[in-house]
């Protein structure tokens, strides 16, 4: 009586894992140093993932830029 119960809720459990995850972003950004691109003492990054380009004076970013400038509905 217990097992169908508590079989339907571990696949509920892992249902609403998998779609709760599609929406997520599962990729980070990974920064590449552009040295044609740099401004003196700033140094030019871009990221392989995003396409954010960004602009340092002290070392790679840590944090996606892009989605700065994307607008959250």
């Amino acid at each position: 009586m217990l097992m169908p119960i508590l079989i339907a809720l571990i696949v509920a459990v892992i249902i609403v894992g998998i779609v709760a995850r599609r929406t997520a972003p599962t990729r980070d950004c990974r920064w590449r140093e552009n040295r044609a691109g740099s401004k003196g003492a700033l140094v030019k990054y871009n990221c392989v993932t995003c396409g954010a380009e960004v602009f340092r004076s002290t070392g790679t970013p840590d944090k996606c830029m892009q989605a700065l400038k994307s607008p959250r509905l």
